[in-house]
C-alpha cells in the first residue's frame, strides 16, 4: 500500500472510530452511568457461570493488559520493524511514546465521564478508578494493534496466524474485564473503540510527519535483493596463490588458464604445457 493510502486510510479509520465512541461516551454520560441494554445480562451471567479453572484462566489473561508487559511487548515490535540501529531506535520511542500518551488521554477522558463500576459483590479480581472506558482493554488493544503494524511492515511468511493470535489476546483481554466482574461490556467496547481511534490517528500523524527513517523502514520491505549479474560482477575474482595446487586438468588433457597451441601436423589444438621441454637438443 502506498503512503498516501495507507495515510487517507487511517485517517478516515480515526475519524469513524472516533464518532462511535463520541457517540457512545454521550449516551454512558446521558444514563448517569447506568449499564446500557445488554450489560447487566452479560454481568449476570459472568457471575453465574465462574468455576474455579475459568477464574484462574481469565486472570491470567487480564494481567497481561497492565502492567510492564504491554510496554516490553512494544518494545519488541519497535525492535522488529527496524532493520538499522537507527530505525529500531525511532520505531521503539514511537511505539512507546504512542502507548502512553493513549494511556493518559483516556484517563483524562475516564476522569470526565467518572461513570461507577459494577457492584463489588460480582468481582472476581482487584480493581480501581473509574469504569469508562477499560484501561486494560485500552491499553492491549493499542498493544495488540502496534504488534500488528510491525508484523505486518515485516512481513514474514505465515503472518496470517500471527496476526490472528495477537487480535485474539487483544480481544480476550476485554471480555476477561466483562467476566471478571468488574467492567460492564460497554465499557470494553468503549476501550475497543478508543484505541482503534488512537491507532489509527497515531497512523495518520506518523505517515504524514514523521521523519525520512520511517521512509527507509517501508522501502526496505519492498527493495529488491541484487540479481544473479549483480552477484556474479560483486563476487570477488580468484587471484593466484604460488602455494595453492594447480587445478585439474578437464577431460581433454587441457589445463585451465593455459593457452592453446598448434602441434606440429597442424592437424589440431594441443594444451601448452608448464613441464620444461624434453626434446634432444644436438650437441
Amino acid at each position: 500500500m502506498k503512503r498516501e493510502d495507507a495515510s487517507d486510510l487511517a485517517g478516515s479509520t480515526a475519524v469513524g472510530a472516533l464518532v462511535a465512541f463520541v457517540l457512545l461516551a454521550l449516551t454512558v454520560s446521558g444514563r448517569a452511568g447506568d449499564p446500557l441494554f445488554g450489560d447487566a445480562d452479560l454481568f449476570h451471567w459472568s457471575v453465574t457461570h465462574r468455576p474455579s479453572v475459568a477464574v484462574a484462566m481469565a486472570r491470567a489473561v487480564t494481567y497481561t493488559g497492565t502492567g510492564f508487559i504491554p510496554y516490553t511487548l512494544v518494545l519488541l515490535a519497535g525492535l522488529l520493524v527496524g532493520r538499522s540501529a537507527r530505525q529500531r531506535l525511532f520505531s521503539v520511542a514511537a511505539g512507546l511514546l504512542c502507548l502512553a500518551a493513549g494511556q493518559a488521554v483516556r484517563y483524562g477522558v475516564m476522569s470526565l465521564i467518572a461513570r461507577p463500576r459494577p457492584a463489588t459483590a460480582g468481582w472476581s479480581t482487584h480493581a480501581s478508578g473509574w469504569s469508562f472506558p477499560s484501561g486494560h482493554t485500552t491499553t492491549s488493544a493499542i498493544t495488540a494493534g502496534l504488534l500488528v503494524l510491525a508484523v505486518l511492515a515485516r512481513a514474514p511468511r505465515g503472518r496470517g496466524p500471527l496476526v490472528v493470535a495477537i487480535g485474539c489476546w487483544g480481544v480476550l483481554v476485554g471480555l476477561t474485564r466483562v467476566y471478571l466482574g468488574v467492567h460492564w461490556f460497554s465499557d470494553v467496547l468503549g476501550g475497543w473503540l478508543f484505541a482503534l481511534c488512537w491507532l489509527s490517528l497515531s497512523t495518520y500523524v506518523v505517515t504524514r510527519l514523521a521523519p525520512p527513517v520511517l521512509h527507509e523502514i517501508a522501502a526496505s520491505r519492498h527493495r529488491p535483493g541484487p540479481t544473479t549479474e549483480e552477484r556474479r560482477h560483486d563476487s570477488p575474482t580468484r587471484t593466484e596463490d604460488p602455494l595453492d595446487p594447480a587445478p585439474p586438468p578437464s577431460r581433454t588433457g587441457r589445463r585451465r588458464g593455459l593457452p592453446r597451441r598448434r602441434d606440429r601436423a597442424g592437424t589440431g589444438d594441443v594444451a601448452a604445457s608448464s613441464a620444461p621441454d624434453r626434446r634432444r637438443r644436438p650437441s
